[in-house]
């Protein structure tokens, strides 16, 4: 049968597997590294923060366009050559990333590196699920889940530490030596499928690939710079929103239309894979958006460095670690997929409650260990079983069509999940400020004596009377800010763990489309 005969066995699979993993931490690392090197750089390159936001941007841009590509381009060059040739391109790109001059070099290098580094993360979830037998793809979908959610809360630590000891070319310079052991072990060992003939440059989908190029482009770039940019003041923002608008029905008719589709949409007529592609994307709001609002605050409000609030992650990301092989073995006995990512769904309602009740202006670490505890429970029991159910029907070329879908699905998600909790905090933020600032009356006790025991310390200090009365306002006035921050990020939480509790019933309400050919797995041992 084709899907079995890239199963591997023995040393052979743990290799691939470990080569798959490689890879996709690489990606994953990289896309969350250089977050907390962002100063440096902008010292070090003599850009602005808006420029220095582009590191990540252009990076998330060649992601996206690249991911939905992966499983026509495998068919085209063979699986093998393309993963190599992408392992090399990224690893190349690194060096570059290392050795730019100016700001605008390093963007280019980085949406390069990004176009390498897109295929990464979905080509090994094939890999690895395709070297497993049937009955074993629960456990495959595990292992690769381990990468996919360490991966993200490796990279604040890790960057922290690099940045604190050596420089931060070396966030780059890191990816060299893995990159070139990947491509020696994926050259190797692993093994390309037999897919139907390669398309020649005629047949090729040129317009698909423009189509789909600006319209996730666009979207990307929207859902990146939005905020910064006052979303739709910005001409900007509303000429790509046209264009991903009209780039998408494009991509779509043209897509559905042509005879060598370079996406193949036909996949998601897969009951499974339409249900797994839309829980990816909740999966990716709440895994990106988790990810980033913890750090966010601890580092914005309480004032800890990146490698505090990057430590902070370690044990929740440990906790996935030891949850994804239980899962992977309750799956493989057949316990139903929707009950455990209904159950994951409860524990991050539960994590975003706790949330909203714990956060403070001065929230100590051990306040948020069990928290993030919960999380990580969460993230193993969400993962797997979704990745699991949106694969789990597919046959050979479809597994890499799915997965590459559930791959940009669970990005933009992420995309998604940023650009919503940065628009909603900065616009809290303003309400909140208003609601307590109203409440600040001049003439009450409590705000005279505050007022009143700042300027005495100031003047205690040396300052004027009246430099002393500007500074003591501009306290009071910094202190009515936090308090408003703080609000804000208590709404997210709240918002955040209602949005979860919401998607549980109609989890559970799903059918789960069985396979139509059971005889697969007995067949397999």
């Amino acid at each position: 049968m084709e899907q079995d005969s890239l199963v591997e066995y023995g040393a052979r699979r743990v290799i691939i597997t470990i080569t798959a993993i490689l890879c996709a931490l690489l990606e994953i690392v990289d896309s969350t590294i250089v977050n907390v090197a962002l100063n440096e750089m902008k010292g070090n390159l003599g850009a602005t923060l808006s420029e220095v936001g582009w590191v990540i941007t252009a990076y998330a841009i060649g992601n996206v366009i690249i991911v939905p590509m992966t499983s026509w381009l495998s068919q085209q060059f063979g699986r093998r050559n393309y993963f190599a040739a992408s392992i090399i391109i990224f690893t190349i790109f690194s060096f570059l990333c290392g050795n730019a001059t100016n700001i605008w070099e390093l963007v280019f290098f980085r949406l390069c590196q990004g176009i390498g580094g897109g295929a990464l993360l979905v080509t090994s979830q094939t890999i690895i699920t395709e070297s497993y037998p049937l009955a074993k793809r629960s456990m495959a979908q595990a292992i690769y889940g381990l990468g996919v959610i360490i991966g993200p809360t490796l990279g604040p630590p890790l960057g922290g530490y690099i940045v604190d000891n050596f420089s931060w070319p070396y966030i780059f310079y890191i990816n060299i030596p893995i990159g070139i052991a990947a491509t020696l072990m994926t050259l190797q060992f692993v093994r390309s499928p037999k897919f139907a003939e390669k398309r020649k440059a005629r047949d090729v989908d040129w317009y698909g690939i423009m189509l789909l190029a600006a319209f996730v482009g666009s979207l990307q770039y929207i859902l990146e710079k939005g905020h910064e940019d006052d979303w739709f003041d910005s001409p900007v923002i509303v000429y790509l929103s046209i264009v991903a608008v009209i780039g998408f029905i494009l991509f779509l008719w043209r897509e559905l239309s042509y005879k060598y589709p370079v996406v193949e949409l036909r996949v998601l007529k897969n009951g499974n894979l339409r249900l797994g592609t839309i829980m990816s994307f909740i999966l990716g709001f709440g895994l990106y958006g988790s990810t980033f609002i913890v750090p966010l605050y601890t580092q914005s409000v309480l004032g800890w460095t990146a490698l505090e609030s990057g430590a902070l992650m370690i044990p929740a990301a440990l906790t996935t670690a030891v949850m994804m092989p239980i899962i992977g073995r309750l799956l493989t006995r057949g316990v139903r997929q929707q009950l455990l990512v209904a159950l994951g769904l409860l524990l991050f309602f539960a994590y975003s409650f706790w949330g909203y009740k714990i956060i403070t202006p001065d929230t100590g670490k051990s306040d948020f260990f069990w928290m993030l505890i919960v999380r990580g429970a969460g993230l193993g029991l969400l993962f797997i079983p979704i990745t699991s159910l949106a694969l789990s029907t597919l046959k050979g070329q479809e597994i890499g069509q799915g997965a590459a879908f559930t791959g940009m699905m669970r990005q933009l998600g992420g995309s998604f999940g940023i650009a919503a909790i940065t628009t909603f905090i900065s616009n809290q933020t303003s309400i909140h400020r208003v609601a307590l600032t109203s409440h600040l009356d001049a003439n009450s006790f409590d705000v005279q004596q505050r007022l009143n025991g700042l300027i005495a310390s100031f003047q205690a200090k040396g300052f004027s009377v009246d430099q002393a009365h500007g500074a003591a306002y501009k306290i009071l006035d910094l202190s009515v800010m936090k308090q408003a921050t703080v609000l804000s990020y208590m709404d997210v939480f709240l918002y955040l763990g209602f949005l979860f509790l919401v998607c549980i019933p109609f989890v559970l309400l799903v059918r789960e489309k069985k396979s139509k050919e059971p005889i697969d797995l007995g067949s397999i041992h």
